[in-house]
C-alpha cells in the first residue's frame, strides 16, 4: 500500500518531467518530495508498480579471438564534458529489448548487433536506476558485433555527439582508472576485465 499522498505533474516536457509527492516521513510529518519520469502520469510506476523497462544499455563484444568491448564516448548536458560508457538507449512502444539494442547500436556506432540469449534471464530484468530521484528502469543486452564486416554509417540525432572506441582490457583498464565512466559503464567493464576469451558469456550463466 502507498504510504504518501497526491502526485502532481510539475512540468510539461516532450521526454522528461518533474513531478511532486505529498510525502510522509516515518514520523507522519507530511513534506514535499520530487522525482523525475520519463513515463506518463498514468504510467507512473508508483501507481502500476510497473518493473517494465525504458530503456536497455547494451554490453557488445567483437567477433575476435580476443574480443574487444564496445564503448562510447559522448558529450553529455549536465556534465558539459564528454564521458565514457557503454551504447544504451530508450525502448521504442512495440519493441522488445533485443531490438531497442539493435537499433541503438546501429544508431550510435553503425555496427550490426547480434543478441546473445543464453544464460540465466536474471541477468537480463530490468533493475532501477535511481529510485531516489527516478522510476526509470533498465536492462542489459548482451551480444556482438562484427568488426570485420563493412560498417555502417552511424545515425546519431543532432543532440547526440559519439564517438566509438572497441576497447581491449588494457585501455578498459586505464578508462576505470583515469576517465569519467557512467556507473552501469563502470560495473559491466568490471565484468569484462574478468572475461575469458573462450568463454565471453560464461558469466550469465
Amino acid at each position: 500500500m502507498r504510504k504518501n499522498g497526491a502526485v502532481r505533474k510539475l512540468t510539461d516536457n516532450p521526454h522528461l518531467n518533474l513531478y511532486h509527492i505529498d510525502a510522509v516521513d516515518t514520523k507522519g510529518v507530511p513534506f514535499d518530495y520530487y522525482f523525475a519520469s520519463r513515463n506518463p502520469e498514468e504510467r507512473l510506476k508508483i501507481f502500476t508498480g510497473s518493473l517494465e523497462p525504458e530503456g536497455i544499455v547494451v554490453y557488445a563484444l567483437t567477433r575476435e579471438i580476443s574480443p574487444r568491448l564496445v564503448v562510447i564516448k559522448e558529450y553529455r548536458y549536465p556534465l558539459d564534458a564528454e564521458i565514457y560508457a557503454l551504447p544504451a538507449g530508450l525502448v521504442d512502444p512495440g519493441e522488445t529489448s533485443g531490438m531497442a539494442a539493435v537499433r541503438e547500436m546501429k544508431e550510435e556506432t553503425g555496427y550490426h548487433f547480434t543478441e546473445y540469449t543464453g544464460g540465466s534471464p536474471c541477468f537480463r530484468r530490468p533493475f532501477y536506476m535511481g529510485p531516489g530521484f527516478t522510476d526509470e528502469t533498465s536492462c542489459a543486452v548482451y551480444g556482438t558485433v562484427d568488426v570485420s564486416a563493412t560498417e555502417n554509417p552511424a545515425a546519431c540525432e543532432s543532440t547526440e555527439q559519439i564517438r566509438t572506441i572497441l576497447a581491449d582490457k588494457e585501455q578498459v583498464r586505464r578508462i576505470l582508472s583515469e576517465e569519467r565512466v557512467s556507473l552501469r559503464c563502470a560495473y559491466l567493464m568490471m565484468q569484462y576485465l574478468q572475461m575469458e576469451d573462450v568463454a565471453p558469456f560464461a558469466f550469465l550463466e
